[in-house]
């Protein structure tokens, strides 16, 4: 099946409470199987292109397995960043091709 990784984008100023933490352990956990790999937060912050750096920052990833982008954006619609203004990137990883 493939993965996808989700990058939130947080409201800048974004500062963790119990409520939030509560909000982000419920939605991991609704994940089941498709949860390849928490992630981990970002601590330092740079990016290249168009990521908005006026309202949001890195916050983290995740790595899920989905069928298909539909799929993935579905898990993604659960995120909680999106009820504080912020954002998902999801993408479909691929592989890199031998030398």
């Amino acid at each position: 099946m493939p993965t996808y990784v989700f990058v939130y984008r947080g409201p800048k100023g974004y500062t963790r409470t119990p409520e939030t933490g509560a909000a982000w352990r419920a939605w991991f956990g609704g994940m089941g199987e498709a949860l390849v790999d928490l992630g981990k937060p970002a601590i330092d912050r740079a990016n290249v292109g168009n990521c908005d750096p006026l309202t949001t920052e890195l916050n983290g990833f995740s790595l899920v397995s989905a069928e298909d982008m539909d799929a993935a954006m579905a898990l993604a619609k659960g995120c909680p960043y999106l009820d504080h203004d912020g954002g998902v990137e999801v993408g479909l990883l691929g592989e890199v091709p031998a030398p």
